[in-house]
């Protein structure tokens, strides 16, 4: 389906890869979360809403952010998905 040098094995990679190191964990705010993945800030709210995205994080009393890993790893599941339904 995927060739070993396309962006989404390498992104699965990434995310999936165990490694010595403690998993970085590293918080996207609102406007990285819309930047990767398209979407305006109303839809990443309402699909959260749905149980269709990744829970945010309560990162502070006003702040709020996303686990970068869980944003990728949906990423691959909704182009995967996209993939199935092309083939």
């Amino acid at each position: 389906m995927f060739n070993a040098t396309s962006p989404v094995v390498r992104a699965m990679n990434a995310v999936a890869a165990p490694s010595n190191e403690a998993p970085s964990l590293r918080i996207l705010r609102l406007p990285q979360v819309c930047e990767v993945t398209g979407f305006c800030r109303s839809m990443i709210y309402q699909m959260e809403a749905e149980l269709r995205f990744p829970r945010r994080v309560k990162i502070g009393t006003r702040a709020v952010g996303w686990l970068e890993g869980e944003v990728q790893a949906w990423l691959i599941s909704r182009i995967e998905a996209s993939r199935a339904q092309q083939s």
